[in-house]
């Protein structure tokens, strides 16, 4: 159990850093927050849980192409703040475009080969 708790403590002590230093330097959140912080704390803890390199390198190799669906949103919220959308519709709208990406990516990957 305490092995869960600090596993999330520091997890959401990361993003605790980058919502503080995203208030006073945008562009510098953004920088901490682009660093796949989370999916090497992820590697580490299955790592810890698991040491069984074919689960971790599918794991990796599954974030990889998870990471690209997500990328849009990264385009359409600040496109649609940027139009006057309010942000609440705006990150829905990101969110939405997302989740309809992952499953594309679910459905169309497997066609070509890949094992998600």
């Amino acid at each position: 159990m305490l092995y869960l708790i600090l596993k999330a403590a520091i997890s959401g002590l990361i993003v605790a850093v980058v919502s503080e230093l995203a208030k006073r330097w945008p562009g510098f959140g953004a920088l901490i927050a682009s660093l796949p912080l989370v999916s090497v704390l992820g590697m580490i803890w299955l790592w810890r849980d698991k040491p069984d390199p074919l689960t971790l390198a599918a794991h990796a190799q599954a974030t990889f192409w998870y990471v690209l669906p997500s990328l849009p949103m990264f385009l359409v919220i600040p496109a649609l703040l940027q139009r006057g959308v309010s942000f609440w519709i705006a990150l829905a709208a990101g969110c939405a475009l997302t989740l309809i990406l992952y499953l594309a990516m679910t459905w169309i990957g497997p066609k070509f080969g890949l094992r998600l």
